[in-house]
């Protein structure tokens, strides 16, 4: 039997929808600028293939908590997504076996510090710091899924004003493309979650805003940054 030196950390989980059962998360990949106007609105209009980063899985803010505001940033800023949960995993997945390595699909909001993040650029360096933060992954509960990937609306409201309002079918890069890329940087596996990019919109969120989001036919999620 293992002695650990001391208590080691809980699994972080979410929940499923309309289950008793729980979603252990093994890891967080997120891709980046995946919707064109986004894109453009970040500084750039192309197709490259997709890039990732990481959050640790205690980044999660499960449904009904709130998000702390985190220190360091002036310029805390909300990025709605679709979260594509996984069941399955390898390595080398081709395209067309990607959707099946999928259990569901949530609702998340990729919190970023902007100002840490745009000196990070500025300077070449990791984005670590400014997205890979406590409390940066918001989510809903899983939707269980089976089929063609959500293609429907993606939208944010801050304190009840529309923010973000695209489709999901605006993504440059679907989710089973996602899936298949990912799966050569890593061996991917059951309880890995990924924010797969958010549309144009993206703002600032001070102490006291309430978020809500929602992917049409996924779910909704709620909270307040405090």
């Amino acid at each position: 039997m293992t002695a650990y030196l001391f208590d080691p950390p809980a699994v972080t989980t979410v929940p499923v929808e309309g289950r008793a059962e729980v979603f252990p998360v093994r890891r967080i990949l997120c891709v980046g600028r995946n919707y064109a106007a986004h894109r453009r609105e970040m500084g750039g209009d192309d197709r490259d293939p997709p890039f990732f980063f990481a959050k640790p899985a205690d980044a999660i803010v499960p449904p009904g908590h709130d998000a702390a505001y985190p220190p360091k940033t002036s310029n805390l800023h909300h990025e709605i997504e679709l979260v594509v949960a996984l069941k399955g995993g390898g390595k080398d997945v081709p395209v067309e076996k990607a959707l099946d390595l999928v259990f569901g699909y949530a609702v998340g909001v990729d919190m970023t510090r902007r100002d840490l993040q745009n000196a990070a650029k500025d300077k070449g360096q990791p984005w670590d710091a400014s997205k890979g933060f406590d409390a940066s992954a918001p989510i809903s509960a899983i939707k269980a899924w089976t089929g063609p990937a959500p293609q429907g609306r993606i939208a944010l409201s801050v304190n009840g004003q529309v923010k973000q309002d695209a489709t999901v079918a605006d993504m440059i890069w679907a989710v089973d493309e996602i899936i298949a890329e990912a799966s050569k940087l890593w061996t991917l596996a059951p309880g890995d979650l990924i924010y797969t990019g958010t549309p144009e919109g993206v703002g600032p969120l001070v102490h006291g805003d309430t978020v809500t989001g929602e992917v049409e036919g996924v779910g909704a999620l709620s909270f307040k940054v405090v």
